[in-house]
């Protein structure tokens, strides 16, 4: 058989408004949804196409980052943008016009790699996954094994950073727009109360990061000195992280004892805390925050602390280290 001019076959035509050279280009279709034939296809998927009776013609392809793929006979045809019905109507509707007669064709998404989403924090497996349809930051969270127990419990924020941007009617309550690409979720209404506002459908490429717990220290005089994560729903008083840290020891000293914070600015205060007082309920139990460090002095620690803070800090820092480094 004769080829056929570009007149006569228009999937040879040169570039224009409707077609590109040796290919097909049509103005992408609606998107659809994400389930089996109504999926749509994306760029870096990869497809399974079959032509009945002409294995010649059948090939596993990769949608290219442009969107196109090359067929035999066809050329460059754009396959991103289309439903996985649409593609196949298309495809059997270009094979039909000029080559075959009633073609079948098949078309089968093999590998989903267009609609990235990551995963990053206090979640059992970060990592990045591929979105199926509708879902929502409790599902992608659950995709990535849900709120870490093994690392560290999860903090009190999710962090959704979205590249084309948040366009809220009303921000919930429960939700706060960080900036105009960046929220920040309550973690306890959206998982332990259910509110269905919080739980925002997600979007290809945007970035899920759920924070870690805040800490703090117990140092000095203490039977099981250590760094403690905040349970994410409760606060934690100075008797509380002597209880966690095992209660005092020995040589523990009730008068001198103190909280040593860092400000916002980076800077550190210390707050005095008449533990024997609080100990027996005559003085006020102390609210901790976070990265506060409890310091309990005993007769192994005086000497840092009458350096001051910075050597207290200083000491703390290195036992941590070295806490971290041996196993």
């Amino acid at each position: 058989m004769a080829p056929l001019s570009p007149a006569q076959n228009p999937a040879l035509a040169t570039p224009g408004s409707d077609h590109v050279s040796a290919g097909v280009q049509t103005s992408a279709p609606t998107p659809s949804s994400n389930n089996g034939s109504e999926y749509t296809i994306g760029p870096q998927d990869v497809l399974d196409i079959d032509v009945f009776g002409l294995p010649e013609l059948s090939k596993t392809i990769r949608v290219g980052s442009d969107g196109y793929i090359v067929l035999a006979l066809l050329g460059r045809v754009r396959a991103s943008g289309y439903t996985v019905d649409q593609f196949r109507q298309q495809l059997e509707s270009l094979y039909g016009k000029t080559y075959l007669q009633n073609p079948q064709v098949t078309v089968f998404v093999k590998e989903v790699r267009s609609r990235p989403i990551s995963v990053t924090g206090a979640v059992e497996h970060p990592g990045v996954f591929q979105l199926a349809d509708n879902q929502t930051l409790i599902d992608v969270i659950s995709m990535a094994g849900g709120l870490s127990h093994t690392t560290g419990p999860a903090g009190r924020q999710i962090y959704v950073t979205r590249r084309s941007g948040f366009a809220f009617d009303h921000v919930p309550e429960g939700i706060r727009l960080l900036s105009p690409d960046k929220v920040a979720i309550d973690v306890d209404p959206l998982f332990y109360s259910r509110k269905e506002e919080l739980n925002i459908p997600v979007q290809p490429y945007d970035i899920v990061t759920v924070s870690q717990a805040d800490v703090f220290y117990v140092e000095g005089g203490v039977k099981n000195a250590n760094t403690f994560h905040f349970p994410s729903r409760e606060q934690v008083t100075v008797l509380q992280a002597l209880a966690m840290a095992g209660g005092l020891t020995a040589n523990a000293s009730r008068g001198m004892a103190r909280i040593i914070r860092t400000r916002d600015d980076g800077s550190r205060t210390e707050i005095p805390l008449q533990l024997g007082k609080i100990i027996k309920g005559q003085s006020g139990d102390v609210p901790l925050m976070a990265n506060d460090i409890l310091f309990i002095n005993d007769s192994t620690t005086k000497a840092a602390s009458r350096r001051g803070v910075e050597a207290v800090v200083s000491t703390i820092s290195g036992v941590i280290i070295y806490r971290a480094t041996v196993p």
